[in-house]
Formats: C-alpha cells, sequence, structure tokens
C-alpha cells in the first residue's frame, strides 16, 4: 500500500504568488512495506528549509523502523539553512539519498560527509 503526501510551501498557493515552481518546495512522501520515500522537488532553502524541517518534525515518529529514501533528482538549488535541515535528516535516519545529476550528487556528498549516495542514470 501506499500512501502519498504532497505538501507545498505556503506562499506558493496565495493568489498571484504561483512560479510555475520555480521558487517552492514540493516535498511528497511515499510509504512502502520496509520503506518510506521523501521526494523533494525545488528549492530548499530560506523559508523552505524551514517548512521542509517542520513536515520533517511530524513525519518522523510515522517512519518507526522503516528505511528513509530521500530523492534529490528534482531539488534545483539547496542553501546553508537547506543543508543544515537535510544533515539533521541525515544524521538522525542515514537515509539513503537518491541523485541523477552531478549537483545532486554534490548536494548528497555535502550532506553525508562525502560517504557513498545511489547515483542513478536517466529519470
Amino acid at each position: 500500500m501506499f500512501i502519498i503526501t504532497a505538501v507545498w510551501h505556503a506562499s506558493c498557493l496565495i493568489e498571484g504568488k504561483a512560479d510555475g515552481g520555480l521558487n517552492t518546495l514540493r516535498i511528497t512522501f511515499q510509504d512502502a512495506d520496509e520503506a518510506v520515500e521523501m521526494r523533494l522537488e525545488g528549492r530548499v532553502a530560506g523559508p523552505w528549509a524551514s517548512e521542509l524541517d517542520r513536515v520533517w518534525m511530524e513525519a518522523a515518529p510515522r517512519l518507526a523502523s522503516k528505511k528513509l529514501i530521500i530523492d534529490l533528482h528534482n531539488v534545483t538549488y539547496a542553501d546553508a539553512s537547506g543543508k543544515q535541515v537535510l544533515k539533521a535528516i541525515y544524521a538522525q535516519t542515514h537515509a539513503t539519498l537518491v541523485t541523477n545529476t552531478p549537483w545532486a550528487q554534490f548536494l548528497a556528498e555535502e550532506i553525508t560527509g562525502n560517504q557513498a549516495v545511489n547515483n542513478e542514470e536517466g529519470d
């Protein structure tokens, strides 16, 4: 069974503020039997880093003994606060980070302290 939850930062929902997703963060959870995938799309920066932290604090207790997979395929930017939130999540979970671009690979290596990450071609 899959449970999918998508969270958009509030500013993208305000009329006239939507920008086609260029300056937003989408956080999607897919729950399976043995793992939970957290897919991030967009910018992990500024208020979106705080939003990721808030969403993670709500979601973490539901993880239980499941493995966390963080999909970074569609992350376009992460500032220092975004990287700090991702590092904190990684420190708590030792999540598997999935990448498919040099930028995402670089971000994953920063998050993990240069430990191996899952780099997928395509997507």
